[in-house]
């Protein structure tokens, strides 16, 4: 039987693994994948919690996290390509300075 513990470690370790790619690699790309496994990772211990509760708040809460990742995801990659244009580079170690 799958009890709340279970969903719980396993979005503990998506986090987990989302903060790490955050911050030990230096691509923008992975940074956003990265940051949306962290996202999934709240969505999934909202609807565990959701679930345990007996409640649908929570379910109804990750509906709305998921259209807002969604729009995150489309400005985050239209910064990312005039990004790519302008300086022909997505490395974080690069980009430090907002100058053009």
């Amino acid at each position: 039987m799958i009890t709340l513990n279970h969903y719980l470690m396993v979005s503990g370790l998506l986090f987990a693994l989302g903060m790490a790619g955050i911050v030990m690699r230096r691509n923008l790309l992975v940074i956003l994948m990265a940051l949306e496994m962290n996202l999934n990772a709240a969505n999934l211990a909202l609807i565990a919690f959701s679930k345990y509760n007996q409640r649908v708040d929570g379910q109804v809460l990750v509906f709305f996290v998921i259209a807002i990742a969604a729009a995150e995801v489309a400005v985050g990659l239209a910064i990312i390509v005039a990004l790519y244009r302008r300086r022909q580079t997505v490395n974080v170690a690069e980009l430090n300075s907002m100058r053009l």
